[in-house]
């Protein structure tokens, strides 16, 4: 029989101890348990790029995937299980941070409250839900325990907004948003490339309107595609759409920060 897998994603920074007490508190559960760390190293209370590199858990085995980017720790802020279609469990809190990732995991088929203290590590602290709520939780669906043994159900129209929403098409014109630089300086979209590639294939070439600028940016498939210190638009690693400069930084040549919003259109020679 499989192992089960989890993994852990967390604004904690990578040397922080509470990953590895967190390891510790799944383990003495769930001994059976394999567990990788995703990401570590998002930027503090940042949900945004949170959910973002979150998202990543749609290339890992299907299992228990945890998320601890939580600046609401302790308040009345709910404590989340949302079971995916691809048979996943996101745990974590209900903030936003959880939901981008069920796009990429066909969807939400239920949700429940973790409230059930019969699965938490006692005492609770009220600023350490990852130890002593969240990562128990993992562990005992690794086990076995049903998602509604944990607390009651939550409906989907009911929980927080996603940290950020899809970008808006219509007419052939993309509405849409940064969601995360990278230390590159490239920009990430919140652009599907399924719904990109339904406007655009690799070849055309892309008007970006942003800050009152207009920039023709060539759509190709690797950053060498273009010439060294020039644009570049490409489907990212994970399911998305990065703008980018070959061996350069877009970000900080624009002055672009995550929120930003852009407008892409195809070229006229192109319609």
């Amino acid at each position: 029989m499989p192992r089960p897998f989890l993994s852990l994603s967390t604004d904690f920074g990578p040397g922080n101890k509470g990953i590895g007490v967190m390891k510790a508190v799944i383990l003495g559960i769930c001994p059976e348990a394999q567990i990788i760390d995703l990401a570590h190293d998002i930027e503090g209370y940042n949900i945004i790029e949170g959910a973002k590199l979150f998202e990543a858990t749609a290339y890992l085995p299907v299992g228990c995937h945890v998320c601890v980017v939580d600046p609401g720790v302790g308040t009345s802020r709910r404590g989340l299980i949302i079971q995916t279609g691809r048979g996943d469990f996101l745990i974590g809190p209900d903030n936003g941070v959880l939901i981008p990732a069920t796009r990429f995991l066909s969807g939400i088929i239920r949700v429940h409250q973790v409230t059930n203290e019969k699965f938490m590590r006692k005492p609770v602290s009220p600023i350490f839900h990852g130890r002593d709520v969240f990562a128990p939780a993992a562990a005992h669906l690794s086990s076995g325990v049903p998602i509604e043994d944990f607390g009651p159900g939550v409906p989907v129209k009911d929980l927080s907004p996603a940290a950020y929403e899809e970008a808006v098409f219509s007419k052939g014109v993309i509405e849409a948003r940064a969601v995360l630089i990278n230390k590159f300086g490239s920009v990430f979209l919140n652009v599907m490339q399924l719904e990109m590639h339904k406007l655009f294939t690799v070849g055309d070439r892309v008007v970006f309107r942003f800050h009152g600028t207009e920039v023709v940016v060539p759509y190709k498939r690797m950053f060498g595609d273009v010439e060294k210190g020039n644009e570049v638009i490409l489907d990212d690693d994970f399911g998305r759409v990065e703008i980018a400069i070959n061996q350069g930084d877009f970000a900080g040549k624009y002055g672009w920060k995550p929120g930003e919003k852009v407008v892409l259109m195809k070229h006229p020679r192109l319609q």
